[in-house]
């Protein structure tokens, strides 16, 4: 079982690049307010985030004044993840070391990873038998099941605006073939 509880975990303020194949997803990108409206969160929480490096914007960071940052899907999940983190109790501290672990880690398999921590530690779980032996030695506390956050991300973001990252062309409900969006689009043109 690895750890991400002691601070040391590798990564660094790079955006989170994982295996999850999802050949759409990398090319749609999603403003602040629609990140925040998926992940649960304010636009003061987003924006402090994001200057303080926790989860930065990986598809369009800010260069000053009247740019837009732009998420991606896997940002959009680790802001949910950072706020079911936060609302349980966790110090900021060890949720800097989860977000960094996973950043390290990629998203290799998201189904069967559970997060769970005693508030001091978070530690990855990939097997029902880590997190029973976690249980048992009497740290674990609560769980964040990875796989149910990015199922519910996808089902939220599936009801909000994305824009696709070549074109900045605005999908509604990350779905270009949406009848609403492909009229927009045929009258832009």
């Amino acid at each position: 079982m690895r750890s991400s509880g002691d601070g040391r975990a590798a990564g660094g303020p790079y955006p989170l690049h994982g295996s999850v194949p999802d050949p759409g997803a990398e090319a749609v990108g999603y403003r602040g307010p629609t990140a925040c409206a998926a992940a649960g969160i304010t636009y003061r929480q987003l924006d402090y985030w994001a200057r303080t490096g926790l989860v930065e914007p990986s598809v369009r960071p800010t260069y000053g004044s009247g740019t837009q940052r732009l998420y991606s899907f896997r940002d959009v999940v680790v802001l949910k993840i950072v706020k079911r983190f936060l609302d349980t109790g966790v110090a900021l501290q060890n949720i800097r070391a989860a977000v960094q672990h996973l950043r390290a880690r990629g998203f290799q398999d998201l189904d069967r990873m559970t997060l769970m921590s005693d508030g001091a530690t978070v530690h990855e779980c990939t097997s029902p038998d880590e997190v029973v032996s976690l249980l048992q030695g009497g740290q674990g506390v609560f769980g964040i099941a990875v796989g149910v956050v990015w199922r519910d991300v996808e089902a939220a973001l599936s009801q909000l605006h994305g824009e696709r990252i070549d074109t900045g062309e605005t999908l509604i409900g990350n779905n270009p073939a949406d009848e609403l969006a492909r009229r927009r689009r045929d009258r832009a043109v």
